[in-house]
């Protein structure tokens, strides 16, 4: 063993992480499927730009009326 080389160590954490996808191998396409169904859509772009053309600008003070 060399002098500076220290043991192995794993946090609660990680062996936490290692048991529970030994325990449920499906977890990672379950994820997957779990952001697919949130977060990876197709974005069209025609219709983003036609939002952002269609903002109306914000008053300064957004509490005070009009007069």
């Amino acid at each position: 063993m060399s002098l500076f080389q220290r043991p192995h160590y794993t946090s609660e954490t990680t062996d936490f992480i290692t048991t529970l996808k030994t325990q449920r191998p499906s977890l990672e396409k379950e994820q997957l499927a779990g952001r697919a169904l949130l977060w990876d859509k197709q974005v069209d772009r025609k219709v983003q730009q036609e939002f952002k053309a269609g903002r109306v600008a914000q008053q300064p003070y957004v509490y005070q009326t009009k007069a």
